[in-house]
């Protein structure tokens, strides 16, 4: 059987980095993992391709090669995976959707022949016969209980079907699940709340693998948490160092963590040691009841600036997860956060509203309270798929005005200043590469003669040859994403919030109408779309 593995297009978001990959000569930030461990798990006999359309479009003669499609994807890819799904029945071709969001909303994607749910490993048997079974309905392929696989079953990931040298960062994977129960966050519904890990040697043979096939750079861990089982991690570590020794450290890692991992400094060197240079941390609000209300009770036995100081005195970078719009939250939010963002000195501060996203404890809450207008996009930075407790105009303006300000270029590049006075002298040691000159090179140049804010490139790139020099590559690297995060923000992110502000505005203002009787314009409150007839 012949498999061609779609990976759908992305649209621009902070996430992305869209308006910087050419300065690195890449087309896409990070590839399809997730695909490429569904190939490894398909029988050795079939034939496999891969195409991201974020590299290049899809062509009708891929389409047609194929005996089934596969796509795989996260609710923000929804729109091109119905388009690709359309266009492989126009050739009559049939289609396989999985992954996050057809996990999470199966009802979404009955355009697709089969709908697979949840993990693929000790499955692989039900959908080779469900692909070898003719049918003219939509089948939708379910777990049959809440076990889930262990990662010891997981096998090496077919990297060779990707065109690895397109990609910012590789990807591999540690470890499904986490332990706590946030409101908000569909992976404990996903992948359950016991973090199940693969053997150290599983991590190496695939950070090995990619060396093999020639990549080298930044490998992302996108495991949601990597330390929900801490004895694994601390069993994993030493194997990754010694191999990075080994090999004279050809990555620089970086990963997902909670933050209770300042409370353990050990295994936060350990991670430094291995070649772990920046971890996402979901912070989220500096508002105690808000972070009661999301269940997020974790970071409420924390002191969270002083956590976040530790990890980066110990030589991790920490880009950090916000959000606004709790129930809990009051106009006063927007300052807490700018304040606390402020006080920790986040570079990459990913601010989101919140959204309700299907399958979570959040969105049965709101569902049952009668709130969600829709199962949303995926895109957290977009206006909420519901009714929000604080009035939506204050909300979206609030989080309008807190945007403007983080992403300024004076304040972006104060805190990666701030991060580079805080932190190690010699961070990371990872061994450069030509194409790594080539970036710097081509960075001088747009960041530092063609920018508009070159003032506040150069005056970072001095600061850390004076005092640091070994955090020179790093400031380029930080100017590099700040250029996206700044151009997304303003070019793109706060448009759309101002115009949804606007609409906002529109229903709630009077409209002129004509009086039947005198011919005279008079005001008439505008009723919502739902109320307007015909």
């Amino acid at each position: 059987m012949k498999i061609l593995f779609v990976n759908p297009e992305f649209p621009v978001t902070y996430w992305g980095f869209q308006y910087t990959l050419d300065l690195a000569g890449k087309h896409v930030n990070v590839p399809p993992l997730g695909l490429v461990t569904v190939a490894a798990l398909l029988p050795q006999t079939w034939e496999l391709r891969l195409t991201d359309i974020n590299i290049r479009p899809l062509t009708d003669q891929e389409l047609l090669w194929a005996d089934v499609v596969f796509l795989g994807g996260m609710r923000i890819q929804a729109k091109s995976m119905h388009a690709v799904i359309r266009r492989a029945h126009a050739l009559d071709r049939r289609v396989v959707v999985g992954g996050p969001a057809p996990t999470t909303s199966p009802e979404e994607y009955l355009d697709a022949d089969w709908v697979f749910c949840g993990e693929l490993e000790g499955r692989e048997s039900e959908l080779v016969a469900a692909l070898a079974t003719p049918t003219d309905t939509h089948v939708v392929l379910k777990r049959s209980s809440d076990e889930r696989p262990e990662l010891l079953t997981s096998p090496l990931p077919r990297f060779d079907l990707l065109q690895l040298d397109h990609y910012a960062v590789a990807a591999i994977q540690f470890s499904r699940g986490c332990p706590f129960s946030c409101e908000f966050c569909d992976i404990v519904e996903i992948f359950g709340h016991r973090p199940r890990t693969k053997e150290a040697g599983q991590v190496v043979r695939e950070l090995a693998t990619l060396l093999a096939l020639g990549f080298h750079g930044s490998v992302f861990l996108v495991d949601d948490n990597f330390i929900g089982n801490k004895k694994a991690v601390r069993r994993l570590l030493p194997e990754i160092t010694a191999w990075q020794q080994r090999q004279h450290f050809p990555f620089e890692l970086f990963t997902e963590a909670s933050l209770n991992l300042a409370s353990d400094p050990e295994l936060a060197h350990a991670m430094v040691a291995a070649g772990f240079t920046a971890v996402f941390v979901g912070i989220e609000t500096p508002a105690p009841a808000s972070l009661a209300g999301a269940g997020k009770t974790q970071n409420l036995r924390l002191d969270m600036v002083a956590s976040v100081d530790r990890l980066t005195a110990i030589g991790l970078e920490v880009m950090g997860g916000f959000i606004v719009g709790f129930d809990q939250d009051d106009p006063t939010i927007f300052a807490r956060q700018s304040s606390f963002i402020e006080a920790t000195a986040i570079p990459m501060a990913m601010v989101g509203l919140l959204t309700a996203l299907p399958g979570t404890a959040l969105w049965r809450r709101l569902k049952g309270q009668g709130r969600l207008r829709s199962g949303g996009s995926g895109d957290q930075f977009e206006r909420p798929n519901f009714e929000p407790a604080m009035d939506e105009r204050t909300l979206l303006q609030g989080y309008a005005d807190l945007l403007a300000e983080i992403y300024t270029p004076a304040a972006y590049y104060g805190r990666c200043a701030a991060v580079m006075r805080r932190s190690p002298k010699t961070p990371g040691r990872r061994r450069i590469h030509v194409t790594d000159v080539m970036i710097c090179v081509k960075a001088l140049w747009s960041l530092g003669i063609r920018s508009s804010h070159r003032r506040h490139f150069w005056s970072l790139l001095a600061l850390s040859l004076r005092s640091k020099g070994k955090q020179a590559a790093w400031a380029i690297s930080q100017a590099i994403k700040g250029e996206h995060l700044i151009r997304y923000t303003f070019e793109h992110l706060l448009p759309r919030i101002h115009q949804a502000i606007v609409d906002i505005d529109a229903l709630r203002s009077p409209v002129p109408v004509l009086d039947g009787l005198s011919g005279k314009r008079r005001a008439h409150p505008r009723a919502p779309p739902a109320q307007v007839a015909c």
